[in-house]
This record gives structure tokens, sequence and C-alpha cells, in this order.
């Protein structure tokens, strides 16, 4: 199993300039690669919860962490897709301020969250014996956390102030 390479999406010479480019990239290199990897990743960490019980550092209850983190992020890009994108895609107007407020609000919460997700983990460092499932794992659990802060940065510090 493997998981996309960070990219550097982010730098000022590849990011998308315009709303209309810009919300394609996001839904394609951040919304499709959450729902892709982040069911891989409960995946992997039932299997090493389930094999590593009673090793004294094993991630317990991080798959139901990263189910709920799926659940919750599946919500937030629902609604971007169905609301805010259609919204700013036709100019901005009407309800795109309220909506941008609370996903940004949102997006307060996947950060406290992310904070929550690197303690569990022990910053994503497997223990010295680690299995190659467990280093798996925690190869995309640090994958995840990046690419959810640059998405949350491209949406924030980039997509929001188009229409601020």
């Amino acid at each position: 199993m493997t998981f996309d390479t960070i990219d550097e999406c982010a730098s000022a010479d590849t990011t998308p300039r315009t709303p209309q480019t810009l919300i394609p990239f996001i839904r394609e290199r951040y919304h499709a690669t959450h729902r892709r990897e982040l069911p891989e990743l409960c995946n992997l960490a039932r299997k090493v919860e389930a094999v590593h019980a009673t090793h004294p550092t094993a991630p317990h209850g991080l798959t139901a962490f990263l189910v709920a983190m799926l659940s919750d992020l599946e919500d937030h890009m629902s609604r971007e897709e169905q609301v805010l994108f259609p919204t700013l895609l036709a100019g901005g107007g009407g309800c795109a301020p309220f909506a941008m407020r609370r996903m940004r609000m949102e997006h307060e919460g996947h950060e406290r969250h992310l904070e929550e997700f690197s303690a569990r983990t022990n910053a994503f460092l497997p223990p010295e014996d680690a299995c190659g499932t467990w280093r798996a794992l925690y190869a995309g659990c640090a994958k995840l956390h990046e690419d959810l802060r640059a998405h949350i940065a491209l949406e924030n510090e980039v997509l929001f102030p188009m229409f601020e």
C-alpha cells in the first residue's frame, strides 16, 4: 500500500490563481486524496491495533479516531462541494461570507484534531520494533496530517481571500 508523495502544491508558482482553476484543484488534489487514503488508513490502524494490542505503545483508539475524522471530513467536504464552491464559482455573493466563516470555524476544529492526531501517534514515529504495517500506517498518517494542513491553508489563505 502506498500513498501519494507530499507535493509542493501551495508554492507560489504552482498554485492556481483563479477560483475556476483553484476549486477543481482542491477537489482533485485534496478531497479525492482524503477520500481515497483515509479508508486505507482506517484499515491499517485496525490491523495494527489488533495485532499489537499488548504492545506498550500500540495506537489504541486510532481506528476510531480515523473513522471519526473520515466522517467529519466527508461532511465538511460535501458542504464545500454542494454549497460553498458553487456559490464561489458563481461570484461569491449570497451566503458565501457566512459559508466561508463556517468553513474557517470547522478548519479550526480540524487543526485541533490534527494536534491530537500527532499526539496519538507519537508524532508519527513508530517504535523501533514496529512491523511494516505499523510503519506504513504512521507514514500514511504523517502524509494525511501534512495534506490536511496544506488543504486548510490553501482554502483559508488563498481561496477565501479572493472573495473577502
